[in-house]
């Protein structure tokens, strides 16, 4: 494990404040051609994954670790299918304390 370059715990929210920087974050895929996803994440904002390696089910939730570009995209490395079922709220408070209160554990 590379422990050099961590991933940041994200959702849309914190997003921005990373662009340029390795995240990680979970999104349940609306649609995939094998190269661009785009789908919802935890926190409800629709984000753009380019660089898949493998058509991702829709409907599945899959994390993805890579380089923010922008905003709402995030260009992939890695990615982990969930499948169909995912704590999505537990997730979200995850990333909320890990870009708030608890910020210093993460970095």
């Amino acid at each position: 494990m590379d422990t050099s370059n961590p991933a940041a715990f994200v959702n849309a929210q914190a997003l921005p404040n990373f662009i340029g920087k390795k995240v990680r974050i979970v999104v349940q895929v609306n649609q995939s051609d094998g190269a661009v996803a785009t789908g919802k994440s935890t926190d409800e904002s629709q984000i753009i994954v380019k660089g898949l390696s493998s058509q991702v089910p829709v409907l599945n939730y899959v994390e993805v670790i890579g380089i923010a570009e922008s905003s709402n995209t995030i260009r992939a490395e890695i990615f982990t299918d969930f499948g169909a079922t995912f704590d999505v709220n537990s997730y979200n408070q995850l990333c909320q304390l890990a870009n708030g209160e608890f910020r210093n554990l993460f970095l």
